[in-house]
């Protein structure tokens, strides 16, 4: 494959995937800013990335993988994020999205207020991915993807009770 088709290739499967990549951006990213920030990353990343793709997973595992792996390592590498970071973005990425944007937002301000692995590992859960995907993209067990999985549940719960 030449590097005009290459480029071309991979321009098809950030747009065929950009809503996964706005997803995960959208949970670590604290203003809109923040948001396009991270997804301009994301999106260097795969580019980097995706020659030694060799398809031994879905592309949205692999995709779900550096979108993570990169949005924690971007605030990881920050020395003034900090550990609550409060979301304000518009949910105009999200337009089937729209009628519940008040719950959208209060789900997010709580999933905000979890750590950076019970983040993406809710996130993931809200995707519909199964535990073993779960495990591929955090590289837990599935065992462990499960158990705390429950505990996240049950925090949400704790929290939306406030």
């Amino acid at each position: 494959m030449d590097r005009q088709e290459l480029e071309k290739a991979f321009i098809t499967l950030v747009e065929d995937n950009k809503r996964i990549i706005y997803k995960v951006c959208y949970v670590y990213a604290a203003d809109k800013d923040g948001l396009n920030d991270l997804y301009q990353e994301v999106v260097i990343n795969l580019w980097r990335a995706y020659p030694r793709f060799r398809g031994e997973c879905q592309v949205s595992t692999w995709i779900y993988r550096i979108s993570l792996n990169t949005c924690v390592s971007f605030y990881r590498k920050s020395k003034s994020h900090p550990e609550v970071v409060p979301i304000s973005v518009d949910l105009e990425a999200f337009p089937e999205e729209e009628s519940k944007t008040s719950q959208l937002r209060e789900l997010y301000r709580m999933i905000n207020c979890l750590k950076q692995l019970e983040r993406a590992l809710i996130l993931l859960w809200l995707e519909e991915k199964s535990y073993q995907e779960m495990a591929e993209i955090t590289g837990l067990s599935s065992n462990n993807v499960a158990v705390k999985l429950n505990r996240i549940k049950e925090k949400l719960k704790q929290m939306s009770n406030r």
